[in-house]
């Protein structure tokens, strides 16, 4: 691992949730970091921000900037934003966009960093983007990402040479939960719920995947939980934590991981 002073700088795009904290953990071995944060009237926008805060500072930011896309709150078409409209309980068999999408949104903090990057003379731009098990969002996947290096490339000035950076696309989230834990990335610091800033609903999309990769792990979430939603304490205790090598474990740990996870998607879907 280079000295600090060799690490080259990189855009960490940092939302205070567990995938963009890991995310950013996984660049700080390599790169000093400029973390930057985009408040865009999401519903959970001050709690996100606090965990901005202290996860750039817990990780040693070079460089911390929250900029306002409060634009994208005012042309509407999400639950995350929209106060009319309300954020749905998840639903395994859910197809299709879920409402909780924010129209391109990820281009726009794409592009934010990027002209950071370029004013800093960063080489890279992080994101903490998941495509394998997330909500689906248009904007989160491998092919949206290799169009907007082109971008990046065409539209930034000669030898800026920026590099877009996805640490945990492929991963799923037990596989994000376990990085994090071998990083010490602090899992408490950190917000995924779409609904409530004070404890997480445990009911939306966000907060069942979250736990979903938690009691897959073998882990504990760490953050306080709605007292009205039974999550189990031991967080998936007696589920292998992985395979050989830290990978995914054996078909027939999946096998018990979806079991488990289906009991805990009918608790929740009690009155």
């Amino acid at each position: 691992m280079p000295a600090a002073e060799e690490k080259p700088l990189a855009v960490v795009l940092l939302s205070g949730g567990m995938d963009s904290a890991v995310a950013a953990s996984m660049m700080a071995r390599t790169h000093r970091l400029a973390c930057l944060h985009g408040t865009y009237g999401q519903r959970t926008a001050n709690r996100e921000r606090v965990c901005f805060g202290a996860l750039s500072q817990y990780l040693g930011a070079a460089n911390r900037r929250v900029m306002d896309l409060s634009h994208l709150g005012d042309l509407g078409g999400s639950s995350l934003t929209d106060p009319g409209l309300q954020v749905a309980d998840a639903d395994p068999a859910r197809t299709g966009i879920p409402a909780t999408y924010v129209p391109f949104r990820n281009a726009h903090l794409l592009a934010m960093a990027v002209s950071w990057a370029e004013v800093l003379g960063a080489c890279q731009v992080a994101i903490g983007a998941v495509e394998e098990d997330s909500s689906g969002y248009p904007d989160c996947t491998r092919a949206f990402y290799a169009a907007f290096q082109e971008a990046v490339r065409l539209g930034t000035r000669p030898g800026s040479r920026i590099q877009l950076v996805m640490p945990v696309i492929d991963l799923s989230k037990a596989e994000i939960v376990r990085r994090g834990q071998e990083l010490a990335t602090p899992f408490h610091l950190t917000w995924s719920c779409y609904r409530d800033e004070a404890r997480a609903c445990g009911r939306c999309d966000s907060c069942v995947l979250r736990l979903r990769g938690f009691a897959a792990a073998g882990l504990s979430d760490p953050i306080q939980y709605d007292p009205a939603v039974e999550v189990p304490g031991d967080a998936g205790k007696g589920l292998p934590a992985a395979g050989p090598g830290g990978g995914r474990a054996p078909n027939v740990s999946r096998a018990r991981r979806a079991a488990a996870l289906t009991a805990f998607l009918e608790r929740l879907r009690r009155p």
